[in-house]
């Protein structure tokens, strides 16, 4: 996005850190200081192009993550992105100074490359980035922040989210020892992408709304 004067802000984390509650308020404290920021969200469930998503995270396209290959479902969320780019927020690149982006490409290194060997995951990273940011033509994220919630708490969070109700988690969210292994790919990529880690607990609890949306506005603005 070097040719416009927009930044794209990616907050990124495990199942139930918050995603959508920290770009919004992102979103919001922006507006209110003057700038002019808005959200995308992904996927985007109310649109077709994320058809081949819903599919693979309800289990008809096999039972466990690791089903559908890294490659092949990494495609699935690329295509639902470029889709809602092209229809709905390429126009703004040139209109906004900010857009906060709930989840991204950066999903795909945290979820899919925990699918792929170790010795393998740069060549994945290097073959998402052109797949995505030069052959699809998605603009390249100017920050990334995850959101490091312990996937003990998060599953806490997200069996509140859904009240106990296991049916309504999707095959990411019922398989506790693949999040481990998202969690691991995501502090591979903070290390090796030089992305912002928030740490969103303290004392074996969350921290509060407002104090990690603090964190999170001191990285973009002074």
């Amino acid at each position: 996005m070097a040719q416009n004067k927009c930044k794209l802000i990616v907050i990124d984390g495990l199942d139930g850190s918050g995603k959508a509650t920290q770009t919004k308020l992102l979103s919001d404290r922006l507006n209110r200081r003057g700038f002019k920021a808005r959200t995308i969200s992904f996927p985007d469930y109310d649109s077709d192009s994320s058809a081949l998503v819903r599919m693979y995270l309800g289990g008809r396209l096999g039972s466990s993550p690791d089903d559908v290959n890294a490659y092949a479902a990494s495609s699935f969320y690329a295509v639902d992105r470029v889709a809602s780019y092209i229809n709905s927020w390429r126009k703004d690149c040139e209109e906004f100074d900010y857009i906060i982006a709930d989840r991204y490409t950066t999903s795909n290194i945290i979820h899919q490359m925990a699918k792929v060997d170790e010795a393998e995951r740069d060549s994945y990273i290097e073959w998402l980035f052109d797949f995505e940011y030069h052959r699809l033509e998605l603009p390249a994220p100017d920050m990334v922040i995850f959101l490091d919630v312990d996937p003990a708490i998060s599953q806490k969070l997200i069996y509140g989210r859904y009240q106990g109700d296991e049916s309504k988690k999707d095959i990411h969210e019922r398989d506790f020892a693949y999040l481990m292994r998202c969690r691991s790919s995501a502090l591979y990529a903070i290390e090796r992408l030089g992305w912002v880690r928030i740490d969103c607990t303290e004392d074996g609890e969350m921290r509060s709304i407002e104090d990690i949306g603090d964190s999170i506005l001191s990285m973009i603005v002074d």
